[in-house]
């Protein structure tokens, strides 16, 4: 930043030279108000005209952040294309070929699973239709028995329906001589 800039606000503006041409015309070119002039000039500009001691103190602050931070961030680099460089050329490699490593015996041990797993399938299925048949068995020998017992119940059925109709019979036969001999007695 020269010294063009604006003013702050609140102050005026630093006075500008004069074109060269003027100040030779200027009537205080010799006069007694010239060391005042003067010494008014470098009064302001110690006092009021901070502007150099600013530009001065700015660049000092940006050329130590810079190199500081400049370096911090080279050896931030610098760390980082190590650990990656170390990461590709070494642990990559080593990762792989555990990776490989145990993916195959992995592999291997996933497909043995899945074989027992599938043979067990077919155990339980296998069972599962034993057991099935099994039932369907017992269901059609539950089914014939109970087929048979109701057969058997109407055939007792009908002997007890039999019996019962011979005993009517002989009862109404033994009633019926009993009123005639009934009937015998009460005539007299």
């Amino acid at each position: 930043m020269s010294g063009a800039g604006p003013a702050s606000p609140g102050r005026a503006a630093a006075p500008t030279p004069p074109p060269a041409d003027r100040r030779r015309d200027s009537p205080a070119a010799g006069s007694p108000i010239q060391p005042i002039i003067k010494d008014v000039g470098e009064v302001y500009s110690r006092l009021l005209d901070h502007r150099p001691v600013i530009q001065g103190e700015i660049r000092y602050f940006v050329k130590e952040f810079e190199e500081k931070r400049g370096l911090r961030e080279l050896r931030v680099l610098e760390n980082l294309k190590n650990t990656i460089f170390e990461t590709n050329e070494r642990v990559l490699p080593k990762c792989e070929q555990a990776m490989q490593d145990n993916l195959s015996e992995t592999f291997k041990r996933l497909q043995a699973a899945n074989a027992m797993i599938h043979r067990l399938q077919e155990r339980e299925c296998e069972a599962r239709k034993l057991q099935a048949d099994k039932v369907m068995a017992r269901e059609e020998k539950c089914i014939a028995h109970w087929e048979e017992f109701m057969k058997e119940q109407q055939n007792k059925r009908a002997e007890v329906d039999e019996e019962h109709r011979k005993a009517m019979e002989r009862l109404k036969e033994q009633y019926s001589n009993m009123e005639k001999e009934l009937a015998k007695y009460v005539s007299f």
